[in-house]
């Protein structure tokens, strides 16, 4: 079993919260209230879609999103860098430009875009950290999305803009959108948490937020 290693700050218990007032230890972490709803779209496209969103270890963005009705698949890996240096190894001394993301097809039928950024920017991590995602530190934890064409990112520029104007957070939203192809990381990271059920980091950092997305959106959660 792979597993990430925590950081000294994290291995002495050294527990903090974020800015927004989200709990980021293993207690379930609180969904912001009256969180904004996204921009809605002109038209549902027509076929299965892809969404790419960062926001720090992708073994826990997969297994939330893994949970959504509507979603057909989730790959982990790596986005924003090249295709030469989309390894593990290499994105990890954080000098490749890639950020850990996550690749979702989804019916746009059952489930929008404007929704899952919603399940993104208010439970899957803290969009207002700028480059880690407690307790990972680096660029490649960074708040990302990679919009896969000019309606995403028309939706995510101005649901980005909706969210600082109703001042949900403490601090400003610092989740860029950004360009770039997306790579899927290696074989032992996909699939991670159903795999790895007793993984000391997922149980502590990301279980916590499926528990948080079930009870906030239970209507959007599939088992």
């Amino acid at each position: 079993m792979f597993i990430r290693p925590l950081p000294l700050f994290v291995a002495l218990g050294i527990i903090t919260l974020a800015a927004s007032g989200t709990a980021i230890s293993g207690r379930m972490p609180e969904v912001p209230a009256h969180f904004p709803s996204p921009p809605p779209e002109r038209a549902a496209p027509a076929g299965d879609q892809v969404a790419v969103l960062a926001g720090g270890c992708f073994w826990g963005m997969e297994g939330l999103f893994e949970h959504v009705k509507g979603v057909k698949s989730v790959t982990s890996g790596y986005a924003g860098g090249t295709q030469a240096t989309a390894t593990y190894a290499k994105v990890s001394t954080e000098m490749t430009g890639h950020a850990e993301a996550v690749r979702i097809v989804y019916d746009p039928a059952k489930v929008s875009y404007g929704t899952l950024l919603k399940i993104y920017f208010s439970v899957s991590h803290d969009p207002t950290q700028v480059n880690q995602q407690y307790p990972d530190v680096g660029p490649s934890y960074r708040s990302a999305i990679f919009p896969q064409n000019a309606g995403q990112r028309q939706i995510a520029a101005a649901y980005i803009a909706e969210i600082g104007r109703a001042k949900v957070f403490d601090r400003p939203v610092a989740t860029k959108l950004e360009n770039g192809s997306f790579y899927p990381a290696e074989s032992y990271h996909q699939d991670f948490m159903r795999r790895n059920p007793d993984n000391g980091y997922t149980n502590r950092y990301d279980k916590p937020k499926i528990a948080a997305f079930r009870k906030a959106y239970p209507a959007l959660y599939r088992g």
